[in-house]
Order: C-alpha cells, then sequence, then structure tokens
C-alpha cells in the first residue's frame, strides 16, 4: 500500500490535541457514571466507534492506495508559425520605442504562453524566409526574436501571400501524426501595409487547409515618420513618409480565413486576448501511452467512518446519553 500524502508536524499536533481532549472528556464520563452509581462499560462500546471512525477519517486523508490499474496518459499540442512583417513601416514609433521593438517584447510572452507547443517564425517584407522552423526550443525561439530587424529582408513592399504560402508549405512537409488540421496555426503580426498580388490566392489556400490564421496589427490610424539612420524616410518628391496602420486588410483576412483579429495600438494591447484565443483552439494529440498506476482508494475508508458515525448517533444509554 502506498500513500498520497505524509502525516507532517502539524498533523501530528492535532491528532495529539483530540486525542488529549477526548481522554479528558472520557474521564469526566467516568467520573459522572460512578457518582450516579452506574457501571462505565456501556459506554466503551461508543467510545470506541469514535475511535475508530477518527482513525479512518485519518487514513482516507493520507489518500491509501493499493491494487493496480493502468492509465492512458495523452500528450497534446499545436504547431504555431508566427510571421512577422520585416518592412521598413515597421522602425515606426507611434508604438514605442518602435513597432517592432514592441513586437519581439510580446513576442516573448506569446512564446512563453505555449512552451508545450512548436513554434516557428517566419520573416516577409515582400518575400519569405523560415527564421526559425517548428520547434519546442524556446531558448533558441527567443534568441532569434531577439535579433529581429529591418534590414534582414529586402524591403520592396510588404505581400502577405509570400509567408502565408511558405508557413503553408512548411507544415505540409513535417511529418507529424496530426490529422486536425486546425491544431494547426499561422499568426500574421504586421502594421497592415500589403502591396501584394497574391494574398487573395495565399487566403484561399488557408481556408483550405484549414489551417486557423489569427491576425495581429501593431500601429495606429495617425501613424508616424519612419526613423532611418540618416534621418526620416523620404519619397520620390522628398517629403517625409508617413505609415499609418491598415487594419482594414488584416481584418479582411481574419474574416475570409474564419480567424480573428487582435491590435496593439497606442491605446490598446490584444495580446491577452490572442493568447487566449489560440489556447481555444484544441491541440491534437501527439502521443499516448497507457502507464500503471495504483488507485487511490480512500473512499473506502471513508465510507467506513460514515456508517460507523451514523451508528454511534443510533445507539442510545438508558443510563447516561452522550
Amino acid at each position: 500500500m502506498t500513500w498520497f500524502n505524509s502525516i507532517g508536524n502539524t498533523e501530528i499536533i492535532f491528532v495529539a490535541i483530540f486525542i488529549a481532549a477526548y481522554t479528558i472528556y472520557v474521564v469526566r464520563l467516568f467520573r459522572i457514571a460512578k457518582r450516579l452509581n452506574t457501571t462505565f462499560r456501556p459506554l466503551l462500546f461508543k467510545i470506541l466507534l469514535r475511535t475508530l471512525a477518527l482513525a479512518l477519517i485519518i487514513v482516507a486523508l493520507l489518500g491509501p492506495s493499493f491494487g493496480e490499474t493502468t492509465k492512458e496518459v495523452k500528450s497534446e499540442g499545436k504547431d504555431i508559425y508566427l510571421a512577422v512583417d520585416l518592412s521598413q513601416s515597421m522602425n515606426a514609433f507611434d508604438i514605442q520605442p518602435t513597432r517592432l521593438e514592441k513586437v519581439k517584447f510580446e513576442l516573448k510572452k506569446i512564446v512563453e504562453a505555449f512552451n508545450s507547443d512548436r513554434i516557428g517564425l517566419i520573416i516577409f517584407s515582400s518575400e519569405a524566409f523560415v527564421q526559425c522552423p517548428l520547434t519546442y526550443d524556446q531558448s533558441a525561439l527567443n534568441l532569434f526574436i531577439s535579433t529581429l530587424n529591418t534590414s534582414l529582408v529586402p524591403n520592396a513592399g510588404t505581400d502577405f501571400g509570400a509567408p502565408l504560402n511558405m508557413a503553408l508549405d512548411k507544415m505540409d512537409e513535417i511529418e507529424t501524426t496530426v490529422t486536425q488540421q486546425k491544431a494547426k496555426i499561422i499568426l500574421m503580426i504586421s502594421d497592415g501595409e500589403d502591396f501584394g498580388d497574391e494574398t487573395q490566392e495565399a487566403t484561399e489556400k488557408v481556408v483550405k487547409s484549414g489551417v486557423q490564421l489569427f491576425a495581429l496589427g501593431v500601429g495606429t490610424v495617425v501613424g508616424s515618420k519612419i526613423r532611418q539612420s540618416n534621418g526620416f524616410k523620404r519619397d520620390r518628391q522628398g517629403q517625409d513618409v508617413v505609415t499609418k496602420l491598415n487594419s482594414k486588410s488584416l481584418r479582411k483576412l481574419a474574416v475570409d480565413t474564419g480567424g480573428k483579429y487582435f491590435e496593439i495600438n497606442d491605446a490598446q494591447n490584444d495580446v491577452s486576448r490572442l493568447i487566449r484565443a489560440i489556447n481555444e483552439v484544441e491541440g491534437e494529440v501527439r502521443d499516448a501511452r497507457m502507464v500503471d498506476a495504483s488507485a487511490n482508494k480512500f473512499y473506502y475508508f471513508l465510507i467506513g467512518a460514515l456508517i460507523l458515525m451514523v451508528i454511534d448517533a443510533l445507539t442510545r444509554r438508558k443510563t447516561l446519553r452522550i
């Protein structure tokens, strides 16, 4: 027999206090019976019932386990690709310190929230690249996140189609037992400025694949200039470029794929809501195995104690009632 709990100093102190108090109570009953000139023996039965009931309750609290049983242990998880926009507009500082730095900070929260899932990282602007394949290694993933900057990708505009196609291709390449496509997720993070021609086609692929898509918009409707090493980015006419959050394109992307849209702006941060939404996606069983385990049979002793307490309550003595 094994025990789920063990008796500690606190339990020993309480048991000792109970025994001392009950001993005083029994001595008092003995004296009363002697004064009334009656025998004390009939009371021994009730004292025995109560003592046994207390002992059974203590045993039940310790969680006795005996006998062998088998238990199925399942391992569930999701595959999540983080697609991060690294176009120059992510250097805008309408979100402090910049849009990209804020994204990097929040990404580490997201990675920590899904430590039992495989997470990969895709970076994109006009083209997409796998920065980190699907992995359980949070340390490596956080290292890649910390090094993100807009110089890692060509900056010739932003195309949502490229990272979507890349994520779908990489998910199809992975040999996995996952049969439920909804256990696969793409999180698109961008300021919403999409100039690509393949977005609609890629969106249709996402819908057909059954992969879940979530979009996270970063920026404000007021927008800001784009800081560069030599000042601010200018257009061909020499005017400062002002980039604004285009939530419309991201919302459309989420709606068209049956996903959800979230936002980080100067007044709100939906990352916590985003994490809850992804958590609601049911993970797929990756591994299941049977293990031997002892069955906790505390309820046998608890039922025995309840029966003794009922018998005690129904038993009456004519000489002295207790």
